[in-house]
């Protein structure tokens, strides 16, 4: 289970009660995520967690694998494909992501619909100026009405993400948004010859319906979830139903 940018293994800590009896589940923190500091100058690129993915499979023997990856997770993972094919793997999730975060005039796909290379070069420069606040600015004056609500409201769970997010060390994880940022995965997706199963947010925080509706066309015979009224975690808002989810599609034959 791949976690998103900036989050954790904990992003999974409420799925564990209902999986863990049918299944073994590895939860990792991604190079440069979860408070731990870097002991090597390695940058947590996507590439990067690509290959550390495979070598945790390789440390531990791993094959047959369902692979879960939400956000930033679902891009390690169209990473990984792409650089070891889908050998290992027997089937593969993938939660509110876009093939290809910047938007272009030819693709609209991306980030909010309009999230361009200048709007991409303006964020990162906010994120050095102020980390946590522009993180929640990036989830929060998207596409959602509610998650704009929270913010102006600084809802208590608006504020003990500020303070995570605030006691991480920035660096790797603004290098790490720029090996994202720079990703195009378009091309990959047709490569996937394992079922997939996509779910979406009705109401996602970065993309639109369109996007969802790309990547299911993009991957033979992959399964599409919309969870409507539900933001870029839908996973996290329907935890039951996507727990039913994954489990019929993982038991499916």
């Amino acid at each position: 289970m791949l976690h998103g940018w900036t989050a954790s293994h904990r992003e999974w800590q409420p799925f564990l009660e209902q999986l863990t009896p049918h299944h073994r589940v590895f939860r990792w923190d991604a190079r440069g995520h979860g408070g731990h500091r870097l002991s090597q100058d390695t940058v947590p690129t996507v590439q990067r967690m690509a290959r550390d993915m495979r070598n945790l499979i390789e440390h531990f023997l791993l094959d047959d694998l369902v692979v879960v990856g939400h956000s930033m997770g679902a891009l390690t993972l169209w990473q990984y494909i792409e650089q070891y094919g889908c050998r290992n793997l027997h089937k593969v999730t993938f939660i509110d992501q876009s093939p290809k975060l910047l938007t272009d005039d030819e693709w609209l796909n991306g980030i909010y619909g309009n999230f361009d290379r200048e709007r991409s070069t303006a964020f990162l420069k906010h994120l050095e100026d102020d980390f946590a606040e522009s993180v929640l600015r990036l989830g929060a004056m998207g596409l959602n009405d509610r998650a704009r609500q929270k913010y102006h409201e600084n809802s208590p769970g608006l504020a003990k993400a500020r303070q995570w997010l605030r006691d991480q060390d920035p660096a790797p994880l603004i290098a790490c948004w720029e090996s994202l940022a720079e990703a195009d995965y378009r091309k990959t997706l047709d490569r996937i010859d394992v079922p997939a199963l996509l779910v979406y947010g009705g109401a996602s925080n970065y993309y639109r319906s369109e996007t969802a509706h790309y990547v299911k066309d993009s991957i033979a015979g992959a399964i599409l979830r919309i969870y409507e009224d539900t933001d870029h975690s839908p996973h996290q808002w329907e935890r039951d139903r996507f727990v039913r989810d994954l489990r019929e599609f993982i038991d499916s034959p």
